[in-house]
C-alpha cells in the first residue's frame, strides 16, 4: 500500500512539473509558416468562421482558427503543432483574456481540444487522408472534415467526407448537410454568389437541414421583400 502511494506520488509529481515546464503562447509560434496553395484553404474556413461569428453572436463561449497553429501534448512534441485549415472549439473564451491569441494552446484552454476541424485538399498532397486523420483522431477531435473537389478522383475519395470519432478511429459518416448535435450545427456544401464569382463553399445548416443564410443573403431578401411591398 505505501509502495502504491508512493509511486501515485511520483506519478503526480512528474505530471506537475511538466505542466509547469510547458511553454506560454507567447513563447510559441502562431503556425508552421506553411504557405497554402490554393484560394479555398483560407476563403473557405473563413467564409465558416464570418457565418459562426453572425450566427453565434450571442454567445462567447467558442473558437474558431483559421490557419492556426494547435499546440498539444499528444504528438511528438508539445513544440510541434498541428495546423488545420480550420477549427472549432466550444465551452472556451471568445476572446482570450479579452483579446486575440496568436495561437491555439491546449493546456491553455483547460485542455479543451477542438471539436471540429477542416482540411481543404489542394494539388500538393497533404496527407489530410493518413497523417492528419491519425493526428486529429489521437488528439481527439470529434468531427473531422476533409474538402476535396478538384483532387477527389486522384485522391480515390468523395469531394466532401465526414468523419467521426468512434472508440478512438475516425469512421465516414453518412449524409449532406450533416448534422452534428455535440456543436449543434450541420454542415454541406452550396453553390453561392461571391465577390462577382460563382463558386462552391462550405456552410453552415440547422438540424432541420436548412442552412444559415449569410448576413447580406437576408439584407437582399430583406429589400426584396419590402421593396415590394412599397410598390
Amino acid at each position: 500500500m505505501i509502495e502504491r502511494c508512493t509511486l501515485r506520488g511520483i506519478l503526480e509529481m512528474v505530471q506537475s512539473d511538466t505542466k509547469l515546464n510547458l511553454p506560454t503562447s507567447a513563447e510559441l509560434p502562431c503556425s508552421d509558416d506553411t504557405p497554402v496553395d490554393n484560394e479555398n484553404q483560407n476563403f473557405l474556413p473563413n467564409f465558416l468562421l464570418f457565418l459562426l461569428e453572425f450566427i453565434w453572436a450571442s454567445r462567447d463561449d467558442w473558437f474558431f482558427g483559421v490557419d492556426m497553429a494547435v499546440y498539444h501534448t499528444t504528438g511528438v512534441s508539445h513544440l510541434v503543432p498541428v495546423v488545420p485549415d480550420g477549427f472549432l472549439s466550444v465551452g472556451v473564451e471568445r476572446r482570450k483574456g479579452g483579446g486575440a491569441r496568436s495561437s491555439y494552446v491546449v493546456w491553455e484552454e483547460n485542455n479543451i481540444v477542438p471539436i471540429f476541424a477542416l482540411e481543404t485538399v489542394s494539388l500538393t498532397p497533404g496527407k489530410e487522408y493518413a497523417d492528419k486523420l491519425a493526428k486529429y483522431a489521437k488528439l481527439g477531435v470529434l468531427y473531422y472534415v476533409v474538402y476535396n473537389p478538384e483532387y477527389w478522383h486522384r485522391d480515390r475519395h468523395l469531394p466532401f467526407e465526414v468523419y467521426r470519432l468512434i472508440d478512438g478511429e475516425y469512421q465516414l459518416q453518412i449524409g449532406e448537410p450533416f448534422w452534428m448535435p455535440e456543436i449543434g450545427l450541420g454542415i454541406g456544401r452550396y453553390v453561392t454568389q461571391s465577390g462577382g464569382l460563382q463558386r462552391e463553399v462550405l456552410c453552415w445548416y440547422n438540424q432541420q437541414g436548412r442552412r444559415f443564410e449569410t448576413p447580406e443573403e437576408q439584407l437582399a431578401r430583406y429589400r426584396e421583400r419590402f421593396g415590394e411591398l412599397g410598390e
